[in-house]
């Protein structure tokens, strides 16, 4: 039986970087995300490209069941996942209390609901089959919580808090569970006052083939989790030698606008 690797968030930014250097690696993928001619156009390209086989599906992660209904529509295509990227997410920036409630809940349905169930159903199937690799996107801010990013932050904090606890349950399982943590990407995510923010000017965008590329590397080969880049490395340990109030006041200087 033919073997999927399965990416969310796979029409821009890492996950269709991650998509087309995976595809590089002969391997068969599974696309999912919500727009159609962004998908269409990956999956013509790479089928042509690398003779694999590319299948697509149009799922709003944010949707209530979501998670359920794509692995209930995967599993009826016979699919076999026997690996799983979870890349799909979104952040937004500004005051909290100034924030639409819905984008806050739609935020925590896809980078925390949607990512737990996928995890836990193909996580389950891979349990079962004795092999399988699970990839969660985190990120810089897992470690450094920033004001004015305050529920994306605690979305990240929770992934990687939640894949550590997982991949060290199903240690000896034959299924590997790791964690990427990026700092900024240069990718649609950013909004245009996120790039106005002290931190983007101090800490350049990476490119997302680079940071793809770091990515594919650990869902392939690694374990644990990996923070791309020499910078953000040392960002995430500010905390172990600063105090709380201190390091809340940089936080909160590098979140701010630039004037």
């Amino acid at each position: 039986m033919k073997e999927y690797i399965l990416i969310t968030g796979a029409s821009s930014g890492i996950g269709y970087e991650m998509a087309k250097q995976l595809a590089t690696k002969n391997v068969n993928l599974l696309l999912v995300a919500r727009s159609e001619d962004k998908l269409q156009k990956l999956q013509k390209e790479l089928t042509v490209l690398h003779q694999i086989e590319v299948e697509y599906f149009l799922y709003d992660l944010s949707e209530p069941n979501s998670a359920q209904d794509l692995y209930n529509h995967i599993k009826q295509k016979n699919y076999l996942v026997t690996g799983l990227i979870n890349n799909a997410g979104f952040g937004d920036y500004g005051n909290f209390t100034e924030m639409p409630l819905k984008k806050d809940e739609e935020m925590i349905a896809v980078n925390i609901t949607a990512l737990v169930g996928l995890t836990k159903l193909f996580g389950a199937d891979m349990t079962k089959q004795g092999k399988g690799k699970i990839m969660n996107v985190a990120s810089l801010l897992s470690f450094l919580p920033f004001p004015y990013y305050s529920v994306y932050s605690a979305t990240k904090s929770f992934v990687l808090a939640f894949t550590e606890t997982v991949a060290t349950e199903l240690e000896g399982t034959g299924v590997i569970v790791t964690a990427l943590c990026p700092g900024t990407v240069e990718t649609p995510f950013h909004t245009n006052a996120m790039r106005k923010t002290n931190a983007m000017s101090a800490n350049k965008p990476m490119p997302a083939d680079i940071v793809a590329k770091a990515g594919v590397e650990l869902f392939l080969n690694g374990k644990g989790k990996k923070i791309v880049g020499i910078m953000n490395w040392v960002l995430s340990n500010l905390p172990r030698v600063t105090p709380d109030k201190i390091m809340m006041k940089i936080k909160k200087n590098l979140a701010s606008i630039k004037h």
